[in-house]
């Protein structure tokens, strides 16, 4: 009988530090996750000024854009379409400031280089013009 409870102290003892090993990287996954999807909208209005949207676009809430070379973006939030090809989604968008390109290679866009990061952060900002 002692043997047998041993053993079984054993297997609990195996069984809760397997679960830790389980559950903490899993945990620490989550947390990421969470954090990645979370978007600045203020950071990505900093964002459209630092990669220079302002020089092309006429854009709400950023002092002295009135760029006349793309459209306006005022109400993109609003819009149905990207370019007037693409779903207005926050995916499209972010892959559109990303490498307009890529999507589209006869755009006028420029590829400024925008990371993923910076992009999430932009089109945060961009879905506030309503």
């Amino acid at each position: 009988m002692k043997k047998r409870q041993k053993a079984e102290g054993r297997r609990q003892k195996w069984l809760r530090i397997l679960s830790a090993f389980c559950i903490l990287p899993s945990a620490f996954f989550l947390a990421a996750c969470k954090r990645e999807e979370s978007a600045n909208v203020q950071r990505g209005k900093a964002l459209v000024v630092q990669y220079g949207c302002d020089t092309c676009h006429d854009i709400p809430g950023i002092k002295g854009a009135h760029g006349m070379v793309g459209p306006p973006l005022a109400k993109i939030a609003l819009r149905t379409t990207i370019a007037g090809k693409f779903p207005n989604t926050s995916e499209n968008m972010s892959k559109w400031l990303q490498n307009p390109q890529s999507m589209d290679p006869a755009n006028a866009m420029p590829n400024l280089g925008v990371t993923s990061p910076d992009a999430r952060d932009m089109t945060a900002f961009l879905n506030t013009l309503k």
